[in-house]
């Protein structure tokens, strides 16, 4: 194996730029050569608490689990050939336990996911993975954009949850990658009333870009839009601790609400029970994804959702780590930024 550089998280705010050799792949891996992976919000969690929940860094890990790679031997029970663009979905659920028997595999237990602790991720050269988490893909096909269906998956399993209704008024707060993906999703869905709200002026404007019919930097013009009645569905894809009680408070009386979004510091401020219970409200907590990638494939390869204006900034390994601190930061003009580990880029 090659000596190659890979990020890794030693604990809250501590990113470090190492020397790394990918381990020789088991019986049922392969090895493959990341070619782009995409900095989600999770990763950032990782970085700015070092944990999710339960997931903690107790050593250095190496995160990133939106990615494609390319496969460094034949495939040939997967058609797959050497060389060849794969996506790589990073969770492999255990499908025997009582959740995965239900077909709910993401919300597997004991899921085994690329790129959350202690599970090395794609923020390197190479990496091990196994043979069935590999996604064929069309020839065509980018590999900035085939890293980007994990997260398209991610707003697809979000709009199966929440299942938006014609002519509805639906609420996206938060347009980060995940809420401008879930707007490109509600508009094909034949949604128009849309309201998307970020504090940022730029991604607020990206999804007027994208469709929703009017959007603001703040989650009072909610109230002004819709006459103080609220919203039939709000989706929460924000990384607020205040992204329950504004969800909560967007929504109108017997109205539905999905959370996507991962709050910084794993809680969400304290409000009022009454405002949930009194409206009657329908809440949904939406996890990762199910079996969507090959919906997310044709949605792409179609051109019926655009993954690439989403993604603004791109770095190499050795300078990702201000991919991170930019993120956090907020800097103007940022939604995604991608990391291509086997080039030499400047965001």
């Amino acid at each position: 194996m090659t000596n190659s550089k890979a990020l890794f998280i030693h604990g809250a705010g501590d990113i470090r730029i190492h020397d790394f050799i990918p381990s020789s792949p088991k019986s049922g891996e392969v090895l493959v050569n990341v070619a782009a992976v995409g900095v989600c919000g999770s990763d950032l969690h990782y970085y700015k608490d070092g944990r999710i929940g339960g997931a903690t860094i107790d050593s250095p890990f190496i995160p990133g689990h939106e990615f494609a790679a390319h496969v460094t031997q034949d495939i040939p029970e997967q058609d797959i050939q050497q060389g060849e663009l794969v996506a790589v979905d990073p969770a492999a659920p255990c499908h025997t336990c009582e959740w995965c028997r239900r077909g709910h595999h993401n919300l597997c237990p004991s899921v085994e996911f690329i790129g959350a602790p202690p599970f090395n991720g794609a923020m390197t050269g190479a990496l091990s993975v196994p043979r069935k988490s590999l996604i064929k893909l069309p020839p065509d096909m980018t590999a900035e954009q085939a890293a980007m269906l994990e997260p398209l998956g991610v707003c697809i399993h979000a709009i199966d949850l929440a299942k938006p209704k014609l002519m509805e008024t639906i609420a996206v707060l938060g347009c980060g990658g995940i809420g401008l993906g879930i707007i490109q999703l509600l508009v094909k869905s034949g949604c128009h009333k849309i309201i998307a709200i970020d504090p940022q002026a730029h991604r607020a404007t990206k999804a007027l870009q994208l469709g929703a019919d009017t959007a603001d930097t703040s989650i009072t013009a909610i109230n002004k839009s819709t006459d103080c009645r609220g919203c039939d569905l709000v989706i929460e894809a924000t990384n607020s601790p205040d992204g329950m009680q504004d969800a909560v408070q967007a929504a109108a009386i017997g109205g539905r609400v999905v959370m996507v979004g991962i709050p910084d510091g794993d809680t969400y401020t304290p409000f009022s029970a009454a405002q949930i219970r009194r409206r009657g409200l329908d809440v949904r907590f939406s996890r990762r994804m199910g079996d969507v990638y090959d919906r997310a494939i044709a949605l792409v390869a179609q051109s019926h959702i655009d993954v690439d204006t989403l993604i603004t900034h791109r770095f190499s390994v050795e300078n990702s780590a201000d991919a991170f601190k930019l993120q956090v930061e907020g800097a103007p003009g940022l939604i995604k930024s991608m990391i291509l580990p086997n080039q030499t880029m400047k965001h």
